[in-house]
């Protein structure tokens, strides 16, 4: 496959990440060879869920079944710029005890993407100083590929 065409896109139940799914397909449409990875990190249970009698098999089915709906939606607004679903792959990952900007990073490098896509969320300057920002984390560890960040 011909460089710059392996393209993993974070996304999650929010509108930015839908807008970021949305401007990968205007961009790059129909590109003959393209490959798109839709990547969801949900995060570690809390601790209470435990308390409440809930197994990890339990929070990982819900977890993945969200994720489900998250994909489907994704790939329908792909199809609208004629990616057909047989080049969009997906793939749900916990990010155990580590931020979702390196589970990014993680999959980035496991399947050799060339372009990595993530919404920038509105947060605050406060917010993003006591939590990060996920956007910003990408961008500042990212090496030897391309991050796009869609607002």
């Amino acid at each position: 496959m011909d460089t710059g065409k392996k393209f993993l896109i974070a996304v999650d139940n929010n509108e930015i990440s839908m807008r970021a799914v949305d401007y990968v397909g205007r961009i790059v449409g129909n590109t003959e060879g393209l490959a798109i990875c839709l990547l969801h990190v949900y995060p570690e249970p809390p601790p209470y869920y435990f308390q409440q009698g809930h197994t990890l098999a339990e929070y990982v089915r819900e977890k993945e079944a969200a994720a489900e709906k998250i994909f489907t939606q994704a790939k329908e607004k792909l199809a609208e710029f004629a990616i057909p679903e047989e080049r969009i792959t997906t793939i749900c990952r916990q990010s155990a005890a580590e931020p979702p900007s390196r589970t990014i990073l993680k999959m980035q490098a496991e399947g050799g993407f060339d372009t990595v896509v993530v919404g920038k969320r509105g947060v605050s300057k406060a917010e993003e100083f006591l939590f990060g920002s996920i956007s910003n984390a990408v961008v500042r560890e990212g090496k030897g590929f391309t991050v796009w960040v869609v607002g």
